[in-house]
């Protein structure tokens, strides 16, 4: 089964009812979609009441895709709040806790740096994640395109389905090292990721401040020809895992709502136990 949704539920415009408050924002959003991608998780280890409110804001069958806390794959900037590495896995594990009562828990990604590359150190560190997180259903994306150079391509993808390890595969820019392929390849028979960064070239390589430069690397409006090239690649994917969890990462403009949905339209699905839609009856 394919599932589409968006990377945050912060800043999409096209889902909110007119009427509805900020802390309406995540109640309308699952009325669109049956997927997030929680990013918050990735800024700071997300405290108890914070994963119980969201629980308690979305259907039953609605599911997270956590993002790993940026300490746990190299992207620390400043101190670490955590005594050990093994505290902050720690803490990463216990705040999933309503997630997996609820069972609300899609996969945790571990979203690696452009700087992170194939290499033996990096392979070893992945199975240590994978040691911390025993038992969670991890996915794994690249940022450095070495990991699908020839040379190595088949043996990343074989190690990811050794260690049971879901691949993320990603549409993005081709723009250098920091960038990688889209390799449509499942690694894991229970879920594969798909995320959609765009295709803006010139914003990927932008250097900047952290939120400039964030303003125009997801800064992209899929065509519908493009969308439609990359339904049979989905369709390849849904063949050989049995969870398809497609994310739309290109916020900066406000289109992945709308491209989210057109993907909807194009594949057919229908999604049953979404939230209810507030209707405006006067």
């Amino acid at each position: 089964m394919i599932y589409i949704g968006l990377t945050g539920w912060g800043d999409h415009p096209d889902v909110y009812d007119e009427n509805s408050s900020k802390q309406d924002k995540l109640k309308d959003y699952s009325a669109h979609f049956p997927i997030v991608e929680l990013d918050a998780s990735f800024y700071a280890v997300q405290p108890e009441r914070n994963m119980k409110k969201w629980v308690a804001e979305t259907p039953s069958s609605f599911k997270f895709i956590v993002k790993a806390y940026q300490g746990m794959t190299g992207h620390q900037r400043g101190d670490n709040p955590f005594e050990s590495r093994e505290d902050m896995f720690r803490a990463f594990r216990l705040s999933l806790t309503s997630l997996i009562e609820a069972d609300k828990l899609g996969v945790v990604l571990l979203q690696f740096p452009p700087w992170f590359d194939c290499q033996k150190q990096n392979v070893d560190y992945i199975r240590y994640c994978k040691q911390q997180l025993e038992g969670l259903p991890l996915a794994i994306e690249f940022r450095n395109q070495t990991w699908y150079a020839d040379e190595f391509r088949e043996r990343t993808l074989q190690f990811l389905k050794d260690e049971e390890l879901i691949h993320s595969v990603c549409d993005e820019p081709q723009a250098g090292e920091g960038s990688i392929p889209l390799v449509a390849e499942t690694t894991h028979k229970g879920a594969t990721v798909f995320r959609l960064h765009g295709r803006n070239t010139a914003g990927w390589t932008k250097k900047g401040n952290e939120n400039s430069w964030r303003e125009v690397r997801y800064l992209y409006d899929y065509t519908e020809a493009e969308l439609k090239d990359l339904v049979p690649v989905l369709q390849k994917l849904d063949r050989t895992s049995d969870h398809i969890y497609v994310l739309f990462n290109n916020n900066s403009g406000g289109h992945a709502a709308s491209n989210a949905k057109t993907m909807i339209d194009l594949l057919g699905l229908d999604y049953g136990g979404l939230a209810p839609r507030q209707l405006d009856l006067f």
